[in-house]
């Protein structure tokens, strides 16, 4: 994951909104919401299983609020995204261009990929798992859950946790253990999963451990 804050959503030069809504949804105060929203992201990827709240961005359907957010705080016109084809809207396009100024590129080339555990699934072979050397070279991956509270779970250990945490992912909790299951293999490169529900947020990074529970 992206290790610096931005300081504003001023876009960059070669920032556009095509729609004047593109103009709306963002942080009230950037400095502090951003700040705000990046210490809870490193919490979770600290701490496999904790889920937070990440508020304060109202980008445009379907991009849930901590999705949006999320990209505020870590996306620039130096981190590369792919948009999985259910996003690939005007209206979502224009909201990130502007906000974010980030280029939009095929999945290779992606720092962060945003899409359902599906789409994902779909593109993952793609997208970069870091290299021997740049492990850190890799996407990665905002995944669209519709819960981290209810419904089926996952079982976590590794680092982080202390002992074991339950992640409930609802009816996508087998898809989303099937994004993180090659890392087991790939260690220390891997794509690290940040999990948005609405406003909530959570993490499965590559070091994590995962299982079915029950």
């Amino acid at each position: 994951m992206g290790d610096g804050v931005r300081s504003g959503i001023v876009p960059q030069p070669g920032g556009t909104a095509g729609d004047p809504a593109a103009l709306d949804g963002a942080f009230a105060d950037p400095p502090a919401e951003a700040a705000r929203a990046f210490r809870a992201m490193l919490d979770v990827v600290a701490r496999p299983g904790r889920v937070r709240r990440l508020e304060g961005a109202a980008p445009p359907a379907p991009l849930p609020a901590a999705a949006g957010a999320a990209a505020l705080t870590l996306c620039d016109a130096e981190t590369p995204v792919w948009l999985a084809a259910e996003l690939r809207t005007p209206a979502v396009e224009d909201w990130l261009r502007f906000h974010c100024n980030c280029p939009f590129v095929e999945p290779e080339g992606a720092a962060f990929a945003f899409g359902s555990p599906v789409a994902l699934a779909e593109a993952l072979e793609r997208l970069p798992e870091g290299e021997a050397d740049w492990p850190d070279r890799s996407a990665t991956l905002v995944v669209l859950v519709p819960t981290l509270t209810e419904g089926a779970a996952l079982r976590l250990s590794g680092p982080g946790v202390d002992g074991t945490a339950r992640l409930p992912l609802g009816p996508v909790r087998d898809a989303v253990a099937a994004l993180h299951a090659p890392n087991r293999g790939s260690f220390p490169l891997g794509r690290d999963l940040i999990l948005c529900a609405g406003d909530r947020v959570a993490a499965l990074p590559r070091s994590a451990r995962i299982e079915r529970e029950g």
